[in-house]
C-alpha cells in the first residue's frame, strides 16, 4: 500500500482482504437516496450477467451524506455473497454537517472538504491496490441506467484494447448546455476527436491509463478534487495518446440541474480545462480538424426526458452580468470582440442573438488570457476570471434556446455540430495569438 495513501486503516484492511479483483465499478455518492439503489442493483447485475467469470468489486465512495444514502448502499449490498464490496465514507466535521449550502459550494470554503474527484482518488487507489483489468465509474443520481451500461463501458476495455470509453447518450436538446455550447466543442477542436461527452460521468478505463491517473500526485488541491475531474480524465486520455472510444447508453435520465445554478461547477471545470490547455499546448497546436470516434452499442432512437430552460431568466441574467463584469471583459477580450460584445448587449430582447463566431473569439480570448497570465494569478484572481465568463455563457445559451425553441433535438444536434465547426475553424486565431497577443 502506499505510504501516502487517503484510505482509511478499515479500508485498507478490506482491500486486503479482497486482495485482486478483475472488474471495479466505482459509485461516488452524496445524498443521492432516492436514485442510488437503483444505480446499485444495475451495477450488480450488469457484473453478474455480462461478466460471470471475472471478479468483480463495487465501490461507493461517498462523500459525506447526511440522508439514507450510505444506509441504502449497505443494504443492497450486505446480502451479495458473489460480489465484493467496499463502503467509504468521508466524516466531516459536525459543524459543516449543520451547513444547508450545497457541497459544490463548500469546496470553496472549508479546505479539504470532500469532492467527486476527491472521491474517485480513492477508487483510482483501490483499483490500483486490485490490480484490476477495468475500471466502470458511474454516477449515483441516475435514473435510466440498466445493466447493459456496465457491459458497455468495460466491455471495450476487457475485449477490444481500448483504454478509455466515454458514454454517447440521446439527451433532450437544453440538457448538458455547458458540454453542448462549450466542453464539447472545444475539447473536439483542441484535440481533434469528436468526443461527444467528454464530461459525460459515466466512463470505462484500463489498468494502463490507471496508473497514469494514480500516479498524478500534484493536482489533488486543485479543481480536479471536484467538478474537474471528469475533463482532466477525458484530456490525459485524449493528449497522451490513448485509445479511445464511446458506447452509446440510451437516454441519460438523471436530476437535471438548472442552467443557473451551476456557477462552482462551470468554474472548476473550466479552471481545469484552462490550467489543461497550458499543460499539453504543443499538443494540441499540432492537431488539425476531428475524427469520428469507434463507437459501440446499439443506437436505437429514444426520446428523453424534457429539460426546461427560461430564456427570459437567462437574458436578464446575462444583462445583470454585464454590470459587474464589463470592466473586467474590456481587460480580457481583444478590442474588436468587446466591441462586439457591446453591439450584443445591446440587441433587445425579443431579437436577441449571441453570434457564434464572437462566442468562439471570446473563448480564445480568455484562454489567451489565462495563457499571459498564468504566473501572476493569485489565488483569488483566477476565480475572478472564471466568474467573469459565466455570464457570456448565460447570454450564449440563451441566445442559443432562442434559435432551437422550435427544433427537434436532432435539429438542435445540427445547430451544436456548427458550433463545433466554428471553433475548428477559429483554432488558428488560437494558435497564432498564442505568444504574441499583446
Amino acid at each position: 500500500m502506499n505510504k501516502n495513501t487517503v484510505l482509511t486503516p478499515n479500508t485498507i484492511k478490506q482491500v486486503k482482504n479482497i486482495k485482486k479483483a478483475d472488474i471495479l465499478v466505482g459509485i461516488p455518492s452524496f445524498n443521492n437516496e432516492n436514485t442510488i439503489g437503483h444505480v446499485i442493483k444495475a451495477v450488480r447485475l450488469g457484473l453478474t450477467k455480462y461478466f460471470p467469470k471475472l471478479k468483480s468489486i463495487i465501490v461507493n465512495s461517498d462523500c459525506g451524506s447526511t440522508d439514507n444514502t450510505r444506509k441504502i448502499v449497505r443494504n443492497n449490498l450486505i446480502d451479495e455473497k458473489e460480489l465484493g464490496s467496499i463502503l467509504i465514507a468521508h466524516e466531516m466535521h459536525p459543524y459543516m454537517r449543520s451547513l444547508h449550502t450545497p457541497i459544490s459550494e463548500m469546496v470553496t470554503t472549508f479546505r479539504g472538504t470532500p469532492g467527486k474527484g476527491k472521491a474517485f482518488r480513492r477508487i483510482f487507489e483501490i483499483a490500483h491496490e486490485l490490480n484490476v483489468k477495468a475500471v466502470v465509474v458511474v454516477d449515483s443520481d441516475l435514473r435510466s441506467i440498466t445493466p447493459e451500461w456496465i457491459q458497455l463501458l468495460a466491455a471495450p476495455i476487457l475485449f477490444k484494447n481500448f483504454d478509455y470509453v466515454t458514454p454517447l447518450y440521446s439527451r433532450h436538446k437544453y440538457d448538458g448546455t455547458i458540454t453542448n455550447s462549450l466542453i464539447y466543442p472545444l475539447t473536439r477542436a483542441l484535440y481533434g476527436k469528436k468526443i461527444r461527452q467528454p464530461i459525460g460521468g459515466e466512463f470505462g478505463f484500463s489498468a494502463k491509463i490507471l496508473d497514469h491517473y494514480y500516479t498524478e500526485k500534484d493536482i489533488w488541491d486543485t479543481d480536479v478534487a471536484y467538478y474537474g475531474i471528469d475533463i482532466w480524465m477525458t484530456t490525459v486520455a485524449l493528449a497522451n495518446g490513448f485509445q479511445v472510444c464511446q458506447s452509446f447508453l440510451g437516454a441519460k435520465i438523471h436530476n437535471p440541474k438548472s442552467v443557473a445554478t451551476l456557477p462552482p461547477m462551470f468554474k472548476q471545470v473550466m479552471g481545469t480545462i484552462f490550467s489543461l490547455i497550458e499543460e499539453n499546448h504543443e499538443k494540441w497546436k499540432k492537431t488539425e480538424g476531428s475524427d469520428e470516434l469507434p463507437t459501440f452499442g446499439f443506437q436505437a432512437r429514444v426520446i428523453p426526458e424534457e429539460v426546461p430552460q427560461d430564456f427570459h431568466e437567462l437574458f436578464q441574467r446575462f444583462h445583470k452580468g454585464v454590470e459587474k463584469r464589463d470592466c473586467v471583459w474590456q481587460e480580457i477580450l481583444k478590442e474588436e470582440n468587446y466591441q462586439s460584445l457591446k453591439e450584443t448587449v445591446q440587441l433587445p430582447k425579443k431579437n436577441f442573438k449571441f453570434p457564434t463566431e464572437l462566442w468562439v473569439k471570446i473563448i480564445y480570448d480568455y484562454v489567451l488570457f489565462y495563457h499571459r497570465f498564468k504566473n501572476v494569478f493569485m489565488e483569488m484572481s483566477l476565480p475572478s476570471v472564471l466568474e467573469s465568463l459565466i455570464p457570456l455563457y448565460l447570454g450564449f445559451t440563451a441566445s442559443f434556446i432562442s434559435k432551437t425553441k422550435e427544433m427537434s433535438n436532432q435539429e438542435a444536434e445540427e445547430e451544436i455540430e456548427r458550433i463545433c465547426l466554428e471553433f475548428e475553424k477559429l483554432k488558428p486565431y488560437l494558435i497564432e495569438n498564442w505568444e504574441k497577443r499583446d
